[in-house]
């Protein structure tokens, strides 16, 4: 504190006013399988829209993956997402195929040019990528082009109808190149969605026509609209010009350095129909980009097409210059790069090829995924979905889901801040027709699993309808059982049971794969898994709230288990402003000033029956205070859900006072 040498009012502050702050508690995690999105790393959807948009819709190797995520998302907002790492390809230039993970990957490993593979790559990983086209046109001749009088060698005239025409020059055109037919003075008088064919093979001088309508870039059989007569003039444009205002030339950064010429557009084509389901179907278009490494559009942003699309593009990543853009990447001041109007016909089209789908996680893989939750101190979460218990399809090698369950189970234990959800194989209960085989099967199951208060068992696979498929699928329910725990944070507080008719309600269920009566439930609950059953009228209701923990104690119910975890992350969270603060009196009454009051409004909000918390000298110690440790000892009494209801019936003489029998 600073001293004043002279009179005079010296003013400072200290805030009193600490609390303990908010913590979430409801974020669900899951690693999946997916038909595309980014691999090994941590994404964060909040709908079943959104995760559709980023991870793709089921498919039948996928199907359980998903819907244990957008089954989680019927009642929660915020599901952390981590796409296993398989033996998914990304389609290539060249066909190689090359695994890209997602865009840290790119950026640490292929965005300084990765030659081998061409000069574009999918941006998804899978056979999806198969159908993309890429096509970048260089210069304004490659846009559109008077190839001039006596281009046509017909000798006589093309009639109406003809599917093929000769010209002087075959090597002036491409394929995929637009055409106009002139007369031999060079009037072109075709109407926009008219006379307009392209170019679908080209042998030696010898073309193969459609018909084209620009308005739609689709092509028609029916050869020539019109007679064509020998020496008419030929007009060719760019196969996607009409997607674009005008042909490149020199943008407008690179022109005010004294540079030339940089300008290119961009095409990404869905071309077998795969993406979109129409063949030929234009997905985006860039346009005006530059060839300079250091150009800036309008907004002060890299105008460099590599950059550019690293941006923007959502289905493809460069991998490295087409090789007549030999000046592609140097910078703009002075230069003259290679897209001159006069230069040779430079429009480049490739299609991708090589991607490969690999939706059959192995035990590793799946292992490698839940990792990337295992940070306690980076990755916030309070539930971990365990998706299907087998981790992959029929060739899955953990055939019982043991291995993986333990897995997802072991970093709940390990974090000790947030509970895993699992479900028994689909083997034990999916197609399983005696229910007494089904309850031995799931008891096998959670027999195979540690005790855990951290970790949660259902039992089974709820029946629902694929609407993107059309299909009814059997999925696992452990998703709607961590749902059903988020929901009742919304509607209650975490330390109230997710089970029973008024917050377990399973949505979505058209039948239960296995739907056990009360002797099976009891059996069940036993041996740690909480029963989901279809009450007729009533719906399907999960009938269970009990944790994996296989000793008696208050840690075996669920709602006192998240009770405690919310009071210890909210706790500990507001503990770390105490460090490096003197282990006296007033931090001590500071501290419990603090935690009382949180404590307090839990027991008003029926979390707690009672609570003491003891932090003064008789737990601080010299020996604590010598050591540089701070100890605080917060006693909380728990509500318990209630599991078991006895209703007794007593029948009673005419005139006997109910007073007198009661206890009877």
């Amino acid at each position: 504190m600073a001293f004043l040498v002279s009179p005079g009012v010296l003013v400072t502050e200290k805030d009193l006013t600490n609390v303990i702050p908010a913590v979430s508690t409801s974020v669900g995690a899951i690693g999946v399988v997916s038909e595309k999105g980014p691999m090994d790393e941590i994404t964060t959807v909040s709908s079943e829209d959104e995760y559709v948009r980023v991870f793709g819709k089921p498919t039948a190797a996928t199907f359980e993956y998903f819907f244990s995520a957008t089954n989680f998302l019927q009642y929660g907002n915020a599901l952390r997402v981590v796409r296993a790492v398989t033996g998914n390809l990304n389609a290539t230039d060249n066909g190689a195929g090359l695994q890209i993970k997602n865009t840290t990957h790119y950026l640490d490993n292929f965005s300084s040019g990765q030659g081998s593979v061409g000069n574009w790559a999918a941006r998804e990983a899978g056979t999806a990528g198969n159908n993309l086209k890429v096509s970048m046109c260089t210069n304004s001749t490659a846009y559109q082009s008077l190839l001039g009088g006596s281009n046509l060698v017909n000798d006589a005239t093309a009639e109406i109808g003809d599917t093929t025409i000769t010209v002087d020059a075959g090597t002036g055109v491409q394929v995929g190149d637009v055409l106009e037919f002139g007369d031999i003075s060079g009037n072109f008088t075709a109407a926009p969605s008219g006379n307009y064919y392209k170019v679908t093979n080209i042998a030696t001088h010898v073309l193969t026509i459609s018909r084209f309508d620009p308005a739609t870039g689709k092509t028609s059989s029916g050869g020539l609209r019109h007679a064509v007569v020998d020496n008419a003039h030929v007009r060719r444009h760019w196969e996607y010009y009409f997607n674009f205002s005008n042909a490149p030339t020199t943008t407008d950064d690179t022109s005010n350095a004294g540079g030339s010429n940089d300008e290119l557009h961009v095409a990404v084509i869905d071309e077998d129909g795969g993406i979109t389901g129409t063949a030929g179907t234009i997905l985006e278009t860039h346009e005006g980009l530059s060839q300079a490494s250091d150009a800036k559009d309008a907004s002060g942003n890299s105008n460099f097409y590599v950059d550019y699309i690293y941006r923007n593009s959502a289905y493809v990543y460069w991998m490295d210059h087409e090789s007549t853009l030999s000046t592609a990447g140097l910078t703009k001041t002075g230069r003259t790069f290679d897209n001159a109007s006069t230069a040779a016909l430079t429009v480049y089209s490739t299609s991708l090829s090589g991607g490969t789908d690999d939706n059959e996680p192995t035990l590793g893989e799946m292992a490698l995924a839940y990792d990337k939750f295992a940070d306690v101190e980076t990755v916030d979460i309070n539930f971990l979905i365990g998706g299907p218990s087998q981790g992959g399809g029929a060739t899955a090698a953990d055939a019982t889901g043991d291995t993986h369950a333990t897995k997802v189970i072991d970093i709940a234990e390990a974090r000790k801040d947030v509970v895993a959800f699992v479900s028994p194989a689909r083997a034990d209960v999916v197609n399983v027709s005696d229910p007494i085989a089904q309850t031995v099967n799931v008891k096998a199951f959670a027999d195979g699993l540690s005790s855990s208060s951290y970790a949660v068992i259902d039992s089974g696979y709820k029946y629902t309808y694929d609407k993107y498929n059309d299909v009814y699928r059997f999925v696992p329910l452990c998703g709607d059982i961590a749902g059903l725990c988020a929901r009742t944070d919304t509607v209650a507080d975490p330390h109230f049971s997710p089970a029973g008719f008024s917050r377990g309600q399973i949505r979505g269920a058209v039948k239960l794969a296995f739907n056990p009566n009360q002797t099976q439930r009891d059996d069940l609950y036993k041996a740690r898994v909480n029963p989901v059953v279809t009450f007729p009228g009533q719906g399907t209701v999960l009938f269970g709230d009990k944790t994996a923990q296989s000793k008696p104690s208050a840690f075996d119910r669920i709602n006192v288990r998240r009770l405690f975890i919310t009071l210890e992350k909210a706790i500990s969270t507001a503990s770390k402003f105490q460090l490096f603060e003197f282990n006296d009196e007033f931090t001590r009454a500071q501290f419990r000033n603090l935690v009382e009051p949180f404590l307090r409004d839990i027991q008003g909000r029926r979390g707690l029956t009672d609570f003491s918390v003891i932090c003064d000298e008789t737990n601080n110690t010299g020996e604590v205070i010598d050591r540089n440790e701070f100890v605080a000892d917060i006693f909380v009494k728990p509500n318990r859900s209630i599991n078991f209801i006895k209703l007794n019936f007593i029948a009673t003489r005419s005139g006997v006072a109910f007073s007198e029998v009661a206890g009877a």
